[in-house]
């Protein structure tokens, strides 16, 4: 950094750009004073939560303020090593102080980060502090707006079944009404003044305290497949689209249902072919609900190349980071709606990934006149208000500089201009409806049960999946080997038609028998642990979703390995967590309760199914992740009864993991269909009526046979 004025030779050796200081003698003194200074206001203002985003900002600056002034102190030759170590012990004082406050609120970490966004504020105030202390911003370049990636040919594919569907339909019917909609609104009274900085900043200066919700409409009656419910608040935003919304920013809770709002708000819509793109541990679970709530709907997942893809789905659901493979054709298959879960995945503008979910957005627009676009997120609005930047532009609410279309004409329509003192209140209305839909479970809880289970879908990637299809493939097989050799032995070689249900159930019981006594080989049992070690993984990186969301998530397990995979994401993202395992002693289980109750630093507690299954209450969290699958009804209940308990102010969901294409599936329905039997032994039932485990063992393997059977699959 060089200096200003007379005091140091080789000034001419200064980096191009560097801050230029005013008095050296009086910036040693006056910077650090000032960072001291505003460190302390952050520390106060940190002790009265909820932090707000000025006072992150303030967080980031000082922080970056400390780290270039000390680059500075220890480049400056023209210090005395006694002057040196005088500054670099106040930056360490400074520097203390900030840890102290990032202690309280750890959310301030990630702005230390090294691709942490430095917002257009962050900047303003960070002069601002540099000229306090004496020192001179160095000049800014005015801002570039991101270019749009570059799509190499060799990375690009185009599937099979996509060229079928292009040729089958070469033309795609062009809609005269998209040019309109495209056409600029004149800003005749705003022309000229900067609207974007004033519209994130209204988020923060005109909050309410309640959450950011358009006003919709009272819920009319949707059709819903037999067996399916669709509660109240969900059922306003797809009546919001049948009247002809067509823009959402969803940021209801996590448990409150948005996949299912997005489907059923695309059906209302008639917005398909739909583009859905998604984290990949629920690609499974998007598909397995567009036939829970579309059956009508044919989805296809697409994986790698996407050579297994159906071309003429309807619903095309794709991960982010495919998107750089696939981009090409997904902008020409003619979408007339998109869907973005997770969508804060795309809040830095300048990644890959979000400039393919803007770009494929766009060409949907261009084409489309009124598409539907919805960005699902249950991360709470009001954190940082520009992490939201790229989802407005998504949905065509602004582009790099200025609001576009309805909102350009709201922030007309209000009269006001951003240096009236009413702008910020009525800017922050004219976003709110353009679609942001906000609700919390406290909000509708007279709308969803008190306790609610549900199922993720996950599909098993990797030599993981493939050993479990593997190992599964060979149950099967055994299985129907000895059920032909019996048949056999009973008929005497007679052709018998149809499946003998006796004799399967039989043979079921023989493989449980065989499992239960031999120590090795592949059985029924190995199998729900291979399963189980598989979705370690994927329950996890769940789990970690929604203790970013929601606070406090429980997560179970059957299996220590699996305890433990979990445990190793957790700590490898710098999630703090507290154990509770059955080889602890009495002191160290109750120290580890202590912590996921007591310390808000503690996000996540894992806790073994069968040792933690009792005895608990952990009712300070509402969400529970259960990462494998019980044998029996009332263990799972005992262990979604560790939070739903006397006191729990919040409707309680416990995620359920299901590995598709596995047993899984199948013991979640007997256990679920078990259940009725479990609550009626409370009320005096048969012993024999009573679910138990080996019942559960039993029928599933009864079901994998009779399904071998009746598809003939296995030769």
């Amino acid at each position: 950094m060089a200096r200003r004025g007379q005091g140091r030779s080789g000034g001419a050796h200064a980096a191009p750009g560097a801050q230029r200081r005013r008095d050296p003698r009086r910036t040693a003194q006056g910077i650090i004073s000032v960072l001291a200074e505003v460190a302390r206001e952050v520390d106060g203002a940190v002790q009265r939560p909820p932090t707000r985003p000025t006072v992150r900002t303030k967080f980031q600056v000082v922080a970056l303020l400390v780290r270039e002034e000390r680059a500075r102190v220890m480049a400056d030759d023209a210090l005395t090593a006694v002057r040196r170590g005088e500054e670099l012990k106040r930056l360490d004082g400074v520097a203390t102080m900030l840890a102290r406050t990032a202690a309280r609120d750890t959310s301030l970490l990630e702005l230390l980060a090294d691709d942490a966004r430095v917002s257009d504020a962050a900047r303003a105030f960070k002069a601002s502090v540099m000229r306090a202390g004496g020192l001179e911003p160095p000049e800014v370049p005015s801002p570039v707006a991101p270019t749009a990636p570059v799509l190499s040919a060799s990375t690009q594919v185009v599937p099979r079944s996509v060229v079928s569907r292009q040729l089958a339909n070469p033309f795609l019917a062009p809609d005269f009404a998209a040019a309109a909609e495209r056409t600029p609104t004149r800003a005749r009274r705003l022309a000229g003044w900067e609207l974007l900085e004033p519209l994130f900043r209204s988020f923060e200066r005109a909050a309410t305290g309640a959450p950011a919700c358009m006003a919709l409409p009272d819920p009319r009656p949707v059709s819903v497949p037999r067996g399916r419910d669709l509660m109240p608040h969900q059922a306003q935003v797809v009546t919001a689209t049948a009247r002809g919304h067509r823009t959402f920013l969803l940021a209801d809770e996590p448990g409150l249902g948005k996949t299912a709002q997005a489907l059923l708000a695309a059906q209302a819509a008639d917005a398909y072919p739909l583009l859905v793109v998604v984290p990949n541990v629920v690609k499974a679970n998007w598909a397995h609900e567009v036939a829970l709530w579309t059956p009508s709907r044919r989805s296809t997942v697409v994986h790698g190349d996407g050579d297994r893809m159906d071309g003429f789905a309807d619903v095309v659901i794709v991960n982010y980071e495919l998107l750089d493979r696939h981009v090409g054709w997904l902008g020409d298959l003619g979408f007339r709606g998109m869907v973005i879960d997770e969508a804060h995945f795309i809040k830095n503008r300048t990644s890959q990934r979000s400039q393919h979910v803007i770009a494929l957005s766009e060409r949907i627009r261009a084409r489309v006149a009124r598409p539907l676009l919805m960005a699902l997120t249950g991360t709470p609005l009001i954190n940082d208000i520009e992490d939201f930047r790229a989802i407005w532009q998504f949905l065509g609410w602004i582009d790099n500089t200025v609001p576009l279309g309805a909102l350009q004409t709201a922030l007309e329509n209000t009269g006001l201009t951003p240096a009236d003192a009413g702008f910020s209140a009525a800017a922050r209305a004219s976003v709110i409806d353009m679609g942001i839909v906000r609700r919390r479970k406290t909000d509708v809880v007279a709308d969803i049960p008190a306790r609610r289970l549900a199922d993720l879908v996950v599909e098993l990637d990797g030599a993981a999946g493939r050993s479990v299809r593997a190992a599964q493939s060979a149950l099967v097989e055994r299985l129907v080997e000895r059920y032909r050799m019996a048949l056999e032995m009973r008929t005497g070689g007679a052709t018998v038609d149809g499946i003998h249900h006796e004799l399967v159930r039989r043979v079921a019981a023989a493989e449980l028998k065989d499992s239960s006594s031999k120590a090795g080989g592949e059985n029924v049992f190995t199998m729900v642990r291979r399963i189980g070690q598989a979705k370690a993984g994927l329950a996890a990186d769940y789990a970690a979703q929604l203790a970013r969301n929601v606070g406090k998530v429980v997560f179970f397990a059957k299996h220590v390995d699996v305890m433990d995979q979990a445990e190793q994401i957790f700590a490898g993202r710098g999630i703090r967590y507290a154990s509770i395992r059955g080889d602890q002693t009495p002191r160290v289980r109750e120290k580890n309760i202590a912590a996921f109750v007591d310390d808000p630093d503690v996000s996540i507690v894992v806790c073994s199914l069968t040792a933690a299954g009792v005895g608990l209450n952990l009712q300070v969290a509402s969400n529970l992740v259960l990462a494998e699958l019980s044998w029996t009804h009332a263990e799972q209940t005992q262990a979604i009864d560790r939070i739903h308990r006397i006191g729990q102010t919040e409707p309680v969901t416990a995620w359920r993991i299901i590995a598709a294409q596995t047993i899984d599936s199948r013991i979640a329905e007997l256990i679920d269909g078990k259940s009725g039997l479990a609550a009626r032994a409370l009320d005096g039932a048969r012993e024999e009526d009573v679910s138990s485990s080996t019942t559960v063992q039993l029928d599933t393997l009864v079901g994998l046979l009779t399904d071998a059977l009746v598809s003939g699959a296995v030769a």
